[in-house]
Protein backbone atom coordinates (compact mmCIF):
# COMPACT_ATOMS: atom_id res chain seq x y z
CA UNK A 1 0.00 0.00 0.00
CA UNK A 2 1.42 3.40 -0.93
CA UNK A 3 0.93 6.75 0.81
CA UNK A 4 -1.86 7.74 -1.60
CA UNK A 5 -4.07 4.75 -0.80
CA UNK A 6 -6.94 5.84 1.43
CA UNK A 7 -6.94 4.11 4.79
CA UNK A 8 -10.07 3.80 6.85
CA UNK A 9 -9.80 3.21 10.56
CA UNK A 10 -12.04 0.66 12.20
CA UNK A 11 -13.83 3.45 14.07
CA UNK A 12 -14.56 5.35 10.85
CA UNK A 13 -15.74 2.15 9.14
CA UNK A 14 -18.08 1.42 12.07
CA UNK A 15 -19.43 4.99 11.96
CA UNK A 16 -20.13 4.74 8.23
CA UNK A 17 -21.76 1.31 8.66
CA UNK A 18 -23.95 2.66 11.48
CA UNK A 19 -25.01 5.59 9.28
CA UNK A 20 -25.89 3.28 6.37
CA UNK A 21 -27.90 1.09 8.74
CA UNK A 22 -29.78 4.16 10.02
CA UNK A 23 -30.49 5.35 6.48
CA UNK A 24 -31.89 1.93 5.54
CA UNK A 25 -34.12 1.94 8.64
CA UNK A 26 -35.33 5.45 7.85
CA UNK A 27 -36.10 4.48 4.25
CA UNK A 28 -38.10 1.44 5.40
CA UNK A 29 -39.90 3.59 7.97
CA UNK A 30 -40.99 6.10 5.32
CA UNK A 31 -42.02 3.38 2.86
CA UNK A 32 -44.17 1.88 5.64
CA UNK A 33 -45.79 5.34 5.98
CA UNK A 34 -46.75 5.33 2.30
CA UNK A 35 -43.80 7.20 0.78
CA UNK A 36 -42.03 6.06 -2.38
CA UNK A 37 -38.24 5.99 -2.20
CA UNK A 38 -36.86 7.78 -5.27
CA UNK A 39 -33.14 7.77 -4.51
CA UNK A 40 -30.57 7.47 -1.76
CA UNK A 41 -27.30 9.31 -1.23
CA UNK A 42 -27.92 11.85 -3.98
CA UNK A 43 -24.63 13.73 -4.37
CA UNK A 44 -24.48 17.36 -5.43
CA UNK A 45 -21.76 20.03 -5.43
CA UNK A 46 -23.36 21.32 -2.20
CA UNK A 47 -23.44 17.99 -0.37
CA UNK A 48 -25.39 14.79 -0.19
CA UNK A 49 -29.07 14.16 0.39
CA UNK A 50 -29.53 10.91 2.30
CA UNK A 51 -33.02 10.07 1.03
CA UNK A 52 -35.39 11.54 -1.52
CA UNK A 53 -38.95 10.29 -1.14
CA UNK A 54 -42.32 11.18 -2.59
CA UNK A 55 -45.90 10.94 -1.40
CA UNK A 56 -48.61 11.96 -3.79
CA UNK A 57 -47.18 15.06 -5.50
CA UNK A 58 -44.91 16.18 -2.64
CA UNK A 59 -41.17 15.61 -2.72
CA UNK A 60 -39.33 15.18 0.58
CA UNK A 61 -35.57 15.49 1.09
CA UNK A 62 -34.53 13.60 4.20
CA UNK A 63 -31.41 13.98 6.33
CA UNK A 64 -30.83 10.93 8.53
CA UNK A 65 -28.78 11.18 11.72
CA UNK A 66 -27.92 7.98 13.56
CA UNK A 67 -26.35 7.57 16.98
CA UNK A 68 -25.68 4.45 19.06
CA UNK A 69 -26.64 6.33 22.21
CA UNK A 70 -26.98 9.87 23.57
CA UNK A 71 -23.38 10.13 24.83
CA UNK A 72 -22.72 12.99 22.38
CA UNK A 73 -26.20 14.51 22.55
CA UNK A 74 -29.37 14.05 20.56
CA UNK A 75 -28.76 13.30 16.88
CA UNK A 76 -30.97 16.15 15.69
CA UNK A 77 -28.59 18.60 17.38
CA UNK A 78 -26.08 17.79 14.60
CA UNK A 79 -28.41 19.40 12.05
CA UNK A 80 -27.44 23.02 12.63
CA UNK A 81 -28.14 26.08 10.47
CA UNK A 82 -25.03 25.48 8.36
CA UNK A 83 -26.09 21.88 7.67
CA UNK A 84 -29.60 23.05 6.79
CA UNK A 85 -28.16 25.61 4.35
CA UNK A 86 -26.16 22.85 2.61
CA UNK A 87 -29.21 20.58 2.49
CA UNK A 88 -31.37 23.33 1.00
CA UNK A 89 -28.69 24.05 -1.62
CA UNK A 90 -28.46 20.34 -2.45
CA UNK A 91 -32.26 20.21 -2.71
CA UNK A 92 -32.10 23.17 -5.10
CA UNK A 93 -29.69 21.22 -7.28
CA UNK A 94 -32.06 18.23 -7.34
CA UNK A 95 -34.96 20.56 -8.22
CA UNK A 96 -33.01 21.94 -11.19
CA UNK A 97 -33.02 18.40 -12.55
CA UNK A 98 -36.67 17.83 -11.57
CA UNK A 99 -38.48 21.17 -11.93
CA UNK A 100 -41.89 19.49 -11.68
CA UNK A 101 -41.41 19.50 -7.88
CA UNK A 102 -40.18 23.09 -7.65
CA UNK A 103 -43.12 24.37 -5.61
CA UNK A 104 -44.02 21.25 -3.67
CA UNK A 105 -41.17 20.01 -1.51
CA UNK A 106 -39.92 20.02 2.05
CA UNK A 107 -36.91 19.04 4.12
CA UNK A 108 -37.25 16.50 6.94
CA UNK A 109 -34.87 14.99 9.47
CA UNK A 110 -35.13 11.44 10.77
CA UNK A 111 -33.08 10.42 13.77
CA UNK A 112 -32.21 6.88 14.76
CA UNK A 113 -30.84 5.96 18.18
CA UNK A 114 -29.59 2.40 18.56
CA UNK A 115 -27.53 -0.14 16.71
CA UNK A 116 -28.07 -3.23 14.56
CA UNK A 117 -27.55 -5.41 17.64
CA UNK A 118 -30.60 -3.89 19.36
CA UNK A 119 -34.08 -5.16 18.75
CA UNK A 120 -35.95 -1.85 18.59
CA UNK A 121 -34.09 1.38 17.81
CA UNK A 122 -35.74 4.71 18.53
CA UNK A 123 -36.82 6.54 15.37
CA UNK A 124 -37.99 10.15 15.44
CA UNK A 125 -39.24 12.14 12.47
CA UNK A 126 -38.98 15.93 12.28
CA UNK A 127 -41.04 17.21 9.36
CA UNK A 128 -40.61 20.43 7.40
CA UNK A 129 -37.46 21.63 9.15
CA UNK A 130 -36.83 24.18 6.40
CA UNK A 131 -39.87 26.10 7.65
Amino acid sequence: MDDKTPFMTRKKYERIALGKWGEALAADYLVDKGYTLLTTNFRTPDGEIDLVVQKDTELVFVEVKTRRNLKYGNPEEAVNDEKLDHLESAAGYFLLLHPEYENNWRLDVITVIGSPAEKKPQIDWFENVNG
